[in-house]
């Protein structure tokens, strides 16, 4: 589905991305690890056309590179970014439907509002209150909820369990697992790597803006080095 060959991506005279190259599958879960300043999250917002980058961002056989934010969106690919972006004077409801592609989008999707109030009980308790006075657990869910509101067959997440609660944490992992199972892609930029490696199909490890490591999570948990020079504080 989404294949990333030879991808520099740079901030003015900075450059961050150095030849990166990945592919992710349809129906699984690939965690992006690495250090902060890996480039991990440069990486999501190099596919998404938020950063200047050369090289090849291709979804389903399509070249992505070039186009602006919202077009690969409407291509399908969702992207919950780690500051969460809620709109904190609209209901939670009303964020859930600014998800919504459009009427015809929404009648055809996956997913329904009754599929996140399901997932997430919190939020059906929540609905009709103002997104901005929800707890940072909850507004993580309701950002999550959102993206795929809007149907992707490809959602990225950037860091979706920092600063929650042990158990908030599990309830995310069960939310990927389930997107699994409806057939939606998850590229998923972790810290966490209990989570990580519990969930994901296979790892990638960053270092200095390049891949290190590419494998299943048995591999890298067995490649003492990767961890220790690339993952380990």
């Amino acid at each position: 589905m989404l294949k990333i060959e030879n991808l520099h991506a740079f901030y003015g005279k900075s450059h961050v991305l150095h030849g990166v190259h990945f592919e992710v599958h349809a129906g699984e879960i690939v965690a992006l690890l690495g250090r902060n300043g890996s480039g991990r999250s440069t990486t999501a917002k190099a596919i998404m056309g938020m950063v200047d980058c050369t090289g090849s961002v291709e979804w389903k056989g399509r070249q992505a590179l070039g186009m602006k934010a919202y077009e690969i969106a409407h291509l399908g690919i969702g992207y919950v970014p780690e500051n969460r972006d809620i709109f904190p004077k609209l209901t939670v409801h009303q964020n859930l439907m600014l998800g919504q592609k459009g009427k015809a989008a929404a009648k055809n999707a996956r997913w329904s509002f009754d599929d996140m109030y399901q997932m997430f009980p919190r939020l059906k308790e929540r609905q009709h209150t103002e997104a901005g006075v929800l707890s940072g657990g909850e507004q993580q869910m309701l950002t999550l909820c959102r993206t795929l509101m809007g149907d992707p067959d490809l959602i990225i997440i950037d860091e979706p369990t920092e600063g929650l609660a042990p158990k908030i944490v599990e309830l995310v992992g069960e939310y990927l697992k389930k997107l699994k199972e409806r057939g939606v892609s998850v590229l998923l930029i972790e810290q966490k790597l209990t989570i990580a490696m519990a969930i994901s199909d296979r790892a990638l490890v960053m270092g200095h803006g390049s891949i290190v490591f590419q494998g299943t999570p048995d591999t890298l948990r067995a490649d003492a080095y990767t961890r220790k020079e690339w993952l380990e504080v």
